[in-house]
């Protein structure tokens, strides 16, 4: 090992007491180490077992090769502050074993101390790879390959790299963690990956197992593996948030049918989900993608039976959105510094949560706050929303969320392009005609119980844009989705502006909603069944475009919620403006009417007095104009 003379003795002193501790009879005999806090240089060939000490500092300038017979052990809070280049990585040769002995509070940690990249840690195993035995690595003529599925080459554990990728050749580049027909007997658990200029992780067949891997930024593969590996990779989460990136999978050669089980990869870019090549494949399941622009890519026109989702056949027309089934708070040993993952919005809450209205975020998927936890958005928070149906926030029964928005300082949730999203949502513990614990028309929410007061948190000054995603044939996302919200819940100053479908639906419930402004919702701006028998105060609703359905549209059992001082204009002189499906109505005070066609429809010929205006039967004959709400109360949503 080449080094300082400080650790030479080091090292000899160590071995003394580690592997030959009899032959140190006295005080005389035992050399002494380095000082605490020391700079050792990590360079050349490990021939014996050596430990490193996590209280000393080390610098990785070169090549350290740990070579077959001997072992190389890190353990937990030590410390690699690397250089950059080609011939900077750490390699395990065949028939050597290395042990990084991390833990949470104390990950191993392997990064430059500068900009740039390095080579990152390459295994070399005993394994089988249809390259063969002695199969000669693309960098340094490394050995790898043989016939023992089982091999060891040691155990990693609790390990971050940072920016790995080094560039070996004009086709060929390092990756953060690089494993020649490394056996199934080598323990690859909690594993690191951020802002590598190439793979995360990149499987030259074997039999290799990995647990608990995050990839962050990888520039090229965050998973990428060929030569037949036949391993399995559980609890990965991958997060892309610079563009350019290649994949979240990377699949290439003979299909060794490698197992994936919990994968949730995140795009705030777009781009390539999984990609096979040749005749790869996989067995997945636990699948959840976000913000791809394309799910399943057969590069070579490979068989798409060789890539089995969820039990069926990969299908690239299938988005596979859905909840995050890897939970990224997991992975809090190694985000906590110098991660994304904090600005990305995705998966489950499920303690208190406060947001930081300083940082933009990022919401590419599902986000859901569980019961029990409370998600906190402060004023003049801007939340960047991915589209499509697996976009959304959902608060589930039993959750809270409290969005603080004022009237110079509101909370914006909305695309950064086109298409649109499927808005905030929540389920509460309200009364509701389906029942208790009934099931939403998406994702599976279960809301509805007996507390009328139910309280399911404050929302105030929030804008949402471009919701209405579509569901399935027959519905659609609404901007706000109210679930049996119970009439303890503060909503106040809201504005959805530009949806493709409802501005507010309430299912059942009791909830009071004030100051509410809508602006071309395609379908409905204001949309209740169930039951509902809240009250809704000081509305607004304009049209701007033809072919919306309605400003009012309500069905289901009578629950005559209140309607107080409610204006709704239609600039193309077209449309309906109420309209009452079953036996749905209202009682309504101060209604402003402007330039609809239909002033009151009586889809379904309910009674019409069940809508009651002005303390008087709905009368379709009647224009309705009397001036109530100005568009200017809504200035704070419209500047």
């Amino acid at each position: 090992m080449k080094t300082t003379m400080k650790s030479l003795t080091y090292f000899f002193a160590l071995a003394c007491f580690t592997l030959v501790a009899s032959s140190c009879s006295s005080d005389d005999d035992v050399p002494v180490g380095p000082e605490p806090g020391s700079e050792l240089e990590l360079e050349g060939s490990i021939s014996s077992d050596v430990a490193l000490d996590s209280s000393l500092e080390y610098t990785l300038n070169g090549t350290l090769s740990v070579e077959a017979g001997a072992s190389l052990t890190i353990p937990a809070g030590t410390n690699i502050a690397t250089g950059t280049g080609t011939d900077v990585y750490i390699i395990v040769q065949k028939g050597a074993t290395i042990d990084i002995a991390g833990t949470p509070s104390n990950p191993v940690i392997m990064s430059p101390a500068s900009s740039g990249s390095w080579g990152g840690l390459v295994i070399a195993g005993n394994a089988e790879t249809t390259e063969g035995i002695d199969a000669i690595a693309e960098v340094g003529g490394i050995l790898y390959g043989g016939t023992n599925a089982e091999d060891n080459s040691g155990s990693v554990e609790y390990l971050i790299l940072r920016q790995t990728g080094a560039q070996i050749n004009a086709e060929s580049q390092f990756n953060g963690l690089t494993l020649y027909a490394v056996g199934s007997g080598t323990t690859l658990n909690n594993i690191a990956i951020f802002n590598g200029q190439d793979d995360g992780v990149e499987f030259f067949g074997g039999s290799a197992n990995l647990t608990n891997f995050y990839a962050e930024n990888l520039q090229d593969d965050a998973v990428d593996w060929t030569e037949g590996w036949n391993g399995v990779l559980t609890n990965a989460y991958v997060l892309h948030t610079d563009e350019n990136f290649s994949t979240a999978v990377e699949a290439d050669g003979i299909n060794g049918n490698p197992t994936l089980t919990n994968f949730t990869a995140i795009s705030t870019v777009g781009g390539t989900a999984l990609q096979f090549k040749v005749e790869s494949g996989a067995t997945i399941t636990g699948l959840s993608l976000s913000g791809y622009g394309t799910s399943v890519d057969m590069r070579d026109n490979g068989a798409l039976s060789n890539v089995q989702i969820e039990g069926e056949n990969a299908d690239p027309n299938l988005p596979y959105t859905g909840p995050a089934t890897v939970n990224v708070s997991d992975f809090d040993w190694a985000t906590e510094a110098n991660s994304n993952v904090n600005n990305v919005l995705s998966g489950e809450i499920t303690g208190n949560v406060t947001l930081d209205s300083s940082i933009s975020y990022s919401l590419p998927g599902v986000l859901s706050v569980e019961s029990g936890a409370t998600l906190t958005i402060p004023a003049g928070t801007t939340i960047t929303t991915g589209t499509g149906t697996d976009v959304y926030m959902v608060v589930q029964k039993g959750g809270t969320i409290n969005i603080n928005g004022t009237e110079t300082s509101p909370v914006v949730m909305a695309p950064s392009g086109e298409g649109a999203w499927g808005g905030l949502v929540i389920a509460g513990k309200a009364e509701t005609t389906e029942g208790i614990d009934a099931i939403a028309e998406v994702g599976g929410i279960v809301y509805g119980g007996t507390d009328v007061e139910d309280n399911s948190g404050t929302i105030t000054y929030l804008i949402l844009r471009q919701t209405g995603s579509q569901i399935n044939a027959e519905s659609q996302f609404n901007g706000l989705t109210l679930y049996a919200v119970g009439s303890m819940t503060t909503l106040e100053n809201i504005a959805v502006i530009g949806g493709q479908d409802d501005g507010v639906e309430f299912f059942g419930g009791s909830a009071n909603l004030t100051n509410f402004y809508a602006v071309d919702t395609e379908d409905d701006a204001v949309d209740w069944t169930e039951g509902w028998n809240g009250v809704l105060t000081n509305t607004f609703v304009k049209h701007t475009l033809e072919n919306f359905s309605t400003a009012v549209e309500a069905d289901g059992i009578n629950g005559n919620p209140t309607i107080i001082n409610f204006a709704a204009v239609s600039e193309t002189n077209t449309g309906t403006a109420l309209q009452f499906k079953a036996n749905s109505g209202a009682t309504i005070t101060g209604l402003s009417l402007t330039g609809y066609q239909t002033i009151i429809d009586m889809r379904d010929d309910g009674p019409l007095e069940n809508v009651v205006i002005d303390g008087a039967t709905g009368d379709p004959s009647v224009v309705y104009d009397t001036a109530t709400v100005v568009e200017s109360d809504f200035s704070w949503a419209t500047n």
